[in-house]
């Protein structure tokens, strides 16, 4: 079986701590993404919420965390529970403010095509909220 990568960029006008916060917080999380209930911290399982269900819509463990420069997770989502997959968060300064990119591993479009496209556009939506939320 051959798996994709989905692997996303932004350019976001604010220094890589700033940057961090968004990625880590779940105050901050919750203005773009799902949020937690607890900062993520590394070697721990977290799970994401919707902000207006209250469901849990992703989960997983944290496994790097170097703050300000990388984040990463296994995660899971709802649609396809048993799936794990790892996403993988780089943090690079650049023109006074800091590029994002994103690398989504693991997933199987074979397997399910529809998953696989679910995400690419889930990211890109959050990401396009990420840049309203700042």
């Amino acid at each position: 079986m051959s798996t994709s990568d989905l692997i996303k960029t932004i350019y976001l006008p604010v220094s890589p701590k700033v940057a961090w916060a968004y990625l880590t917080e779940p105050e901050k999380m919750a203005k773009w993404l799902h949020a937690p209930k607890e900062a993520l911290r590394k070697g721990e399982d977290y799970a994401l919420y919707g902000n207006e269900s209250g469901d849990k819509l992703c989960w997983g463990r944290v496994t790097e965390m170097t703050p300000h420069t990388s984040l990463a997770y296994s995660f899971s989502v709802k649609p396809a529970p048993d799936l794990e997959t790892h996403v993988y968060w780089t943090l690079d300064a650049a023109n006074d403010g800091t590029l994002i990119t994103l690398r989504h591993t693991g997933l199987a479009p074979s397997n399910n095509f529809d998953l696989l496209m679910g995400l690419d556009r889930g990211w890109d939506e959050h990401f396009a909220s990420l840049r309203d939320a700042l």
